[in-house]
């Protein structure tokens, strides 16, 4: 009986107990919730007091850490952010320029910025005629970084763009290449751009390094004003079948884009290219004009090319004495003292899958200083056939070819294969003797093969045949086999 007894008395005491526990917590509770409360009185008060002491721009506002996300390609930069904080005003203030205005809303993707660059690793052969050999020097087989370069490139707003590229192979070392501040989609005008670029003549000229079939431009890329620094306008149709562009630049500009002079110096070229048939783009005619004035600042012009590949030494410890320390110039005109100069230049290009074609037909027209006028030609055809089937691709609005993808990347997973395969033929011409000017006569014949391991590397291989005129020597022959390793980023 005194079992049972303690089995119903025993639950009542504990939950006597509990109550007891349970109301002194909840008085516990109400305390600390009044203080809670009390305290966060007293800090809206203190923000209060510090509002109406500061203007709403003083006050401090914090804005959100921001992760970069960095692209290969295209305007990527500030692609995803966490939800910004609310300005402290209807408008943002000059000091809180990143903060998303309206409340709620993201922050800003600007700056943005995207980084990008690539290599050129080269290697050179060289054998020649007797007659070579006396005309130009003997030439040294030897290997070269051909160019190095960094950039950033991206938008400081919607319409406003940058691109900052240095060169490390190059004298001056780094060297400016592209670097620009660009304006765009302007009504009636499109793209607006200030600084040094490549000028808008030729289209071997405008097709990016990185994109060439052969290690070089062709012959003609002498009369190119190509970088100068100036400002130009550039746009296309709607349907992207005509590009057109013209720029103000001044002339010559040095490695580090500058131009000082009191005279002269003022030039401008423009390009209009189109496509009359077109289906996609594989399957193209592309046709183009080109014309350049330029009215040099130091009144002298010099046309000069060496035979489509270029290696150097600059140490001076390395190379024999007597023989050159690079690939020399086998035709140069020298300094022509120039009142201006005019350049025009026809393109023609066509693509019909995996094969394509492309050439050009230049001409420079120089008014001498009490001289004879003189005109120099050049023009280059070239012809590329992908044996594993890919096509070059066409950039629409830049009205030249690009990039190679490969169908199959080269690697050996399932999805890989053995890259693309190009099999590429030119033959350029540069003449530079007309009236009192000799600077000879050059044709070159150029074996290519390409293979894209990927759509980033690239490993080429060229066999170039020159056959120079030279006026005090003669005809003579040199012939070049050249390699080139590439990686972009």
């Amino acid at each position: 009986m005194r079992s049972i007894a303690l089995l119903i008395i025993a639950p009542a005491v504990l939950l006597t107990a509990g109550r007891g526990a349970l109301a002194q917590g909840a008085a516990d509770s109400a305390a600390i919730q009044r203080r809670l409360e009390a305290v966060e009185a007293e800090l809206h008060a203190i923000r209060r007091q510090q509002a109406a002491a500061s203007p709403p721009w003083a006050q401090p506002v914090r804005l959100p850490e921001v992760e970069q996300e960095v692209s290969h390609r295209g305007s990527a930069g500030y692609e995803s952010l966490p939800p910004a904080y609310a300005c402290p005003s209807s408008s943002c203030p000059p000091t809180a320029a990143m903060c998303a205005c309206g409340g709620g809303a993201a922050a800003s993707k600007f700056p943005s910025v995207t980084l990008s660059g690539f290599f050129q690793a080269d290697a050179g052969w060289f054998s020649q005629s007797p007659l070579n050999l006396t005309t130009v020097g003997d030439i040294q087989d030897g290997a070269d970084f051909r160019r190095a370069r960094l950039l950033a490139k991206g938008d400081v707003y919607n319409n406003v763009g940058y691109m900052v590229e240095m060169d490390f192979a190059f004298p001056g070392r780094p060297s400016f290449m592209d670097v620009y501040v660009e304006g765009r989609e302007i009504p009636l005008v499109g793209t607006l751009r200030v600084g040094q670029w490549r000028q808008p003549y030729g289209m071997d000229e405008l097709t990016s390094v990185r994109e060439l079939t052969f290690l070089e431009r062709a012959l003609p890329f002498a009369f190119a004003p190509f970088r100068q620094i100036g400002v130009g306008l550039m746009n296309h149709d709607p349907s992207e079948s005509i590009t057109w562009a013209a720029s103000v630049f001044r002339f010559p500009s040095d490695v580090f884009g500058s131009n000082v002079g009191d005279d002269g110096g003022y030039s401008m070229a423009s390009r209009v290219t189109a496509l009359p048939w077109f289906i996609e783009d594989y399957q193209l005619v592309h046709i183009g004009f080109d014309y350049c004035y330029i009215d040099p600042g130091n009144d002298a012009v010099q046309y000069r090319n060496q035979p489509e590949f270029f290696v150097g030494e600059t140490g001076g410890g390395l190379v024999p004495t007597g023989v050159p320390s690079q690939v020399p110039f086998f035709v140069d005109t020298g300094a022509i003292n120039t009142v201006n100069t005019h350049l025009y230049g026809v393109e023609l290009g066509t693509s019909w899958g995996p094969v394509y074609a492309q050439s050009e037909l230049q001409y420079a027209v120089v008014n001498q200083i009490n001289g004879p006028l003189l005109a120099f030609p050049g023009a280059y055809a070239q012809v590329g056939w992908f044996l594993t089937g890919e096509s070059r691709a066409y950039s629409r609005t830049n009205g030249v070819f690009s990039r190679v993808q490969p169908i199959r990347n080269f690697g050996f997973g399932p999805q890989d294969g053995f890259g693309a395969w190009e099999l590429a033929f030119r033959w350029s011409h540069l003449d530079l003797n007309d009236d009192n000017i000799q600077g000879g006569r050059l044709n070159d014949l150029t074996l290519g093969l390409n293979w894209y391991l990927n759509r980033y590397t690239k490993l080429q291989l060229n066999n170039i045949h020159a056959f120079l005129d030279n006026p005090t020597f003669g005809p003579s022959e040199a012939n070049i086999v050249a390699a080139r390793a590439q990686v972009d980023f």
